[in-house]
């Protein structure tokens, strides 16, 4: 597997598994497990996705040494501020089954992220998150966090897909010597993507799916993916992308199907922020 270096020296592989809406229990260990066969050792959860335990559960059962894993991990807004933080790091501990999480963000730019951001920096220093960093962090409030805080963030987890491809965001993120990890990297399937000319023309010349073609797109770009499915074949399919490369040319044609705006929501909504915020009360 490919790795990338984090700003703190840490290695990451740019290819995990998410399991956002995967089912706590018997679904999701199911969903790891067979991903772990196929060979994914970088795992996605959060607390808010309620299967950080099933996560942990098929890691330490695994008879896999824990040092080849990955795990990430986020900080639900209703944890936020630095005392709810440290308790939330310590439970998703407990629930993991680890002594350490090898990536702990912010979930989301709300409550007082600054002082959950503090307890993340003393976890980083007690070693019991070997990086931190954010996730959904526009770059507006990633430059305010990322100026006061004491530890850079390693990482900032954003939509990121070929409709989406934060050109701006990442020319930020860069000054700050920050990677930019992918959510929804196949965006759901929106704007008929699986189905799109460009990728699947692209796709045909190499023997790949339109879904691997995407991928690699991502990954040439220097940002981490983390695509998930339920289906056995289709994790392989998204395992097997670094057999092939592509040209200047395709990546160009790539980069025109870049709409520059969110296919999900955007926080500069104050409905979607009173959504978001509505949901811990």
């Amino acid at each position: 597997m490919q790795t990338v270096k984090l700003n703190n020296g840490v290695e990451m592989p740019v290819l995990g598994f998410g399991v956002y809406q995967v089912a706590n229990g018997a679904e999701c260990e199911k969903a790891v497990s067979e991903a772990i066969e196929v060979g994914y050792r970088m795992f996605d959860t959060a607390q808010s996705y309620g299967n950080e335990e099933a996560v942990g559960n098929v890691i330490k059962n695994s008879g896999i040494p824990r040092d080849e894993f990955f795990l990430v991990t986020k900080i639900w807004i209703s944890n936020a501020g630095e005392e709810k933080a440290a308790a939330s790091i310590k439970e998703s501990l407990k629930k993991l089954q680890t002594e350490y999480i090898d990536l702990l963000l912010i979930h989301q730019p709300f409550g007082d992220y600054y002082g959950t951001y503090r307890a993340m920096e003393r976890a980083n220093k007690d070693y019991r998150a070997r990086a931190i960093g954010v996730s959904n962090f526009y770059p507006d409030r990633f430059i305010d966090l990322a100026h006061f805080c004491e530890i850079p963030p390693a990482i900032n987890q954003v939509e990121t897909h070929v409709f989406q491809q934060q050109k701006t965001a990442r020319e930020i993120m860069k000054k700050y010597n920050t990677r930019i990890m992918a959510w929804g990297p196949f965006a759901e399937g929106r704007n008929n993507m699986f189905k799109n000319e460009t990728l699947v023309s692209i796709g045909e010349k190499y023997n790949k799916s339109s879904a691997q073609v995407a991928l690699r797109f991502l990954t040439q770009e220097d940002v981490i993916v983390i695509p998930k499915s339920v289906k056995k074949e289709r994790m392989e399919q998204n395992f097997n992308i670094f057999d092939f490369e592509l040209t200047p040319e395709e990546m160009d044609k790539i980069r025109l199907l870049d709409t520059g705006k969110s296919l999900f929501f955007s926080h500069y909504d104050p409905e979607t922020v009173e959504m978001i915020i509505n949901l811990v009360r």
